[in-house]
C-alpha cells in the first residue's frame, strides 16, 4: 500500500481537477457500463426507495448516480493535495454567520448530514470557514499506512478524525473546547436492536441514535448540514438549526427531525446520495 500511494494515489491527487474527472469517465465506462457494478443492487434500492417511480424515471437517476458515484472517487482521491483556497472555493458555507452565533454563545455544536453530494469535501472546508473546530466521527481503516495518510490529509487544516469506538471517550475529554462534531446520519446502526426505527424513503428503517443520544447527554446544538451540488466539482453547505435545547425534546425528536431534513434533500436530486 505504501508502493501504491507514493507512486499512484499521491501523485494523481496532485493532477489539476478537470485532468481527473477524465479518469472519473473512464471508470464510470468500465465499472458502469462494462462490468455492471453493483447495478442490481442499486435498482433494488431505487425501486424501493420511490416505488411511485417507474423505470423511465429510475433509469436517469441510476445513470446519473453512477457518474456522481465515480466523481466522488476522483474527489476523495484529490483531497490528498487539496489546497485551503480550493476546498472553501468548491465548497463555501452559505450561511456561516449561524455557526459564528453559536460560537459566540459558547455553545458547542453537533452537525449532523447524510452521506449526500461531496459530504467528505464539506467536512473538510468547515473548519476553514468556522472558529469551531470540526470533529469527525469515521471507520478507522483496516490497513494502519492507509488510515493514516487519510487522518494527516484530513487533518491538515485543523479537522479532528475520532474512530468510532472513541466517540464517547472524545466526548468525555472536550466538554470544554468550542467543537462541531459531525455525525452521518445514514449509517447503518451495526446493532438494530439499539436503533430508532423510523419510515425513510418509503421503508422502514433503522436510523443510529448516536446524534440525539450526545446531544442530550451533553447538552451540544444539533445542526444540520444541507450539502448541494452546484456544477461538477462545487457544492455548498447551508445549516439549519434542530434545536438549541436538546433536553427539552421527547424520545427521537431529534433523529426524526433530521432524518426527515434529509430525506426531502434527497428526494430532490436523489443522484447524489450514496
Amino acid at each position: 500500500m505504501r508502493l501504491f500511494y507514493y507512486l499512484f494515489l499521491k501523485p494523481v491527487s496532485a493532477l489539476p481537477l478537470p485532468v481527473l474527472y477524465l479518469f472519473s469517465d473512464l471508470l464510470y465506462l468500465l465499472g458502469y457500463r462494462l462490468l455492471k457494478y453493483r447495478t442490481k443492487v442499486v435498482w433494488q434500492n431505487l425501486r424501493g426507495a420511490f416505488p411511485e417511480k417507474g423505470e423511465k424515471e429510475l433509469k436517469p437517476i441510476m445513470d446519473d448516480f453512477y457518474r456522481h458515484f465515480c466523481d466522488l472517487i476522483i474527489e476523495a482521491i484529490q483531497m490528498f493535495s487539496i489546497s485551503k483556497e480550493e476546498a472553501v472555493r468548491r465548497c463555501p458555507v452559505v450561511n456561516p454567520e449561524l455557526v459564528e452565533e453559536l460560537y459566540q454563545k459558547g455553545r458547542n455544536i453537533i452537525i449532523v448530514a447524510g452521506h449526500y453530494n461531496n459530504w467528505e469535501l464539506a467536512a473538510f472546508a468547515l473548519g476553514l470557514q468556522s472558529k469551531f473546530t470540526p470533529a469527525g466521527i469515521y471507520h478507522p481503516f483496516k490497513n494502519k499506512f492507509i488510515d493514516g495518510r487519510f487522518i494527516a490529509s484530513r487533518g491538515q487544516y485543523g479537522m479532528k478524525l475520532i474512530a468510532k469506538q472513541e466517540t464517547k471517550a472524545y466526548f468525555e475529554a472536550n466538554q470544554d473546547k468550542m467543537d462541531a462534531i459531525m455525525f452521518g446520519a445514514d449509517q447503518c446502526p451495526h446493532t438494530v436492536h439499539k436503533a430508532y426505527w423510523t419510515y425513510f424513503m418509503s421503508q422502514e428503517t433503522p436510523v443510529m441514535f448516536g446524534t440525539e443520544k450526545y446531544a442530550k447527554e451533553y447538552d451540544y446544538t444539533v445542526v444540520f448540514g444541507h450539502i448541494r451540488k452546484l456544477k461538477r466539482g462545487h457544492y455548498e453547505m447551508e445549516f439549519e438549526v434542530i434545536t438549541d435545547q436538546p433536553r427539552s425534546l421527547p424520545h427521537g425528536e431529534i433523529t426524526e427531525r433530521h432524518t426527515r431534513m434529509l430525506e426531502q434533500d434527497i428526494r430532490k436530486a436523489p443522484q447524489y446520495w450514496l
